[in-house]
């Protein structure tokens, strides 16, 4: 009997010029929709997607435009990621869904939250300003330029993949064979949107915070920091911030079980509970 990967998904029309690849698989309350960092794909939330499936939770996931399997935008920018959202969840008829957001995929979130609703929103290792680290800028131009051809030669993933993890697990070998860095400009050009990228300098008198907010920070994160997650949750009427010390920026695959625990005590108790009373 062959075992069918839900996380293969389809290549989804959405609009003119724009196909993405999405996973949907239908389910009860609430629908978890996954959104993935830059250079990321929909594979980086494998733990997560598979768990809200043995939750019998509704589940989306799908690559950003310039990433993974779908086609490239003619020009990048988070409004435009979140309108690609919005018709995406007409489409499944998910009008509250609770956003999972991975690093760059934060941003996107609280973006989206601004002009649509959402039950509640999940931020791991992302926020609202100074995301780019000093080195990033500089590193990803380079990719861009021509860099990137350097991850074909081999052994260069391998060391890329030593490099982003102290973990050295089973799990984490299928996140890298599943999440290599990318080897296509659009993945790299699609950054620049975030480096500038400040919150409050766009919305002065932000929406919907709210909302229940979930923010998951790391010790071995050198993007996202315990306080800049303190500060990211204080900022929601009911934020709650976990932190776990011994993980990095890819958390959410190298703490897969703690993370997914929390993330389920945490929806029973802000968003099950209430949806049932």
């Amino acid at each position: 009997m062959t075992h069918y990967d839900a996380l293969i998904g389809e290549n989804f029309h959405l609009r003119r010029g724009v196909n993405l690849q999405v996973c949907h698989s239908s389910g009860a309350y609430p629908a978890m929709v996954f959104i993935h960092g830059g250079t990321g794909n929909r594979f980086n939330f494998r733990m997560q997607y598979e768990f809200a499936q043995t939750q019998g939770w509704e589940v989306l996931a799908y690559d950003l435009g310039g990433n993974g399997q779908s086609s490239r935008y003619s020009r990048y920018s988070i409004g435009r990621h979140c309108r690609d959202l919005h018709r995406l969840l007409q489409h499944f008829g998910i009008d509250l869904p609770v956003l999972c957001c991975h690093s760059y995929g934060v941003p996107i979130g609280l973006e989206f939250v601004q002009h649509y609703p959402a039950k509640a929103i999940i931020a791991i290792a992302g926020g609202t300003h100074d995301l780019a680290p000093w080195w990033e800028i500089p590193l990803m131009k380079f990719m861009a330029w021509g860099g990137r051809y350097l991850l074909h030669l081999p052994g260069v993933q391998t060391v890329n993949k030593f490099l982003s993890t102290s973990y050295r697990h089973s799990v984490m070998e299928r996140f890298f064979a599943e999440n290599p860095a990318p080897t296509d400009f659009d993945a790299y050009k699609g950054l620049e949107i975030f480096w500038d990228y400040n919150f409050f300098i766009r919305h002065p008198l932000p929406k919907n915070l709210h909302i229940p907010a979930l923010i998951i920070t790391a010790g071995k994160d050198p993007m996202f920091t315990a306080k800049m997650g303190d500060e990211l949750a204080s900022h929601f009427d009911d934020g709650t911030h976990l932190h776990y010390a011994d993980a990095g920026h890819l958390v959410m695959a190298e703490c897969a079980e703690l993370v997914n625990e929390a993330i389920a005590n945490w929806l029973n108790q802000k968003v099950i509970s209430i949806h049932q009373q």
